[in-house]
């Protein structure tokens, strides 16, 4: 799963930088295209949401996406992993 902000409704209120527990949110420093100041993630990684909802199979923390007035935040699914070759240099 992957985090995602909708940058079409989301306004820059950065309540979602207040109150995620895992504080993957960082306040933005570009104007988006409606010219409100989005949040970006900043590490996405710590996200148990993103990690482990496939896992358990349900919601597990979802904070962010509760408290914003706009709906904006929501889950994706990735693509798997491709294989790729790795070289290693000695």
């Amino acid at each position: 799963m992957k985090l995602v902000i909708n940058e079409r409704r989301c306004k820059g209120c950065n309540m979602c930088t207040k109150v995620c527990p895992y504080g993957i949110f960082q306040e933005g420093k570009r104007p988006g295209s409606r010219g409100y100041i989005i949040p970006v993630l900043d590490h996405p990684e710590r996200c148990t949401n993103c990690r482990l909802q496939k896992l358990y199979g349900r919601q597990l923390c979802g904070m962010c996406q509760m408290i914003c007035p706009d709906q904006a935040i929501s889950w994706i699914d990735e693509k798997p992993f491709e294989p790729q070759k790795v070289v290693i240099e000695y």
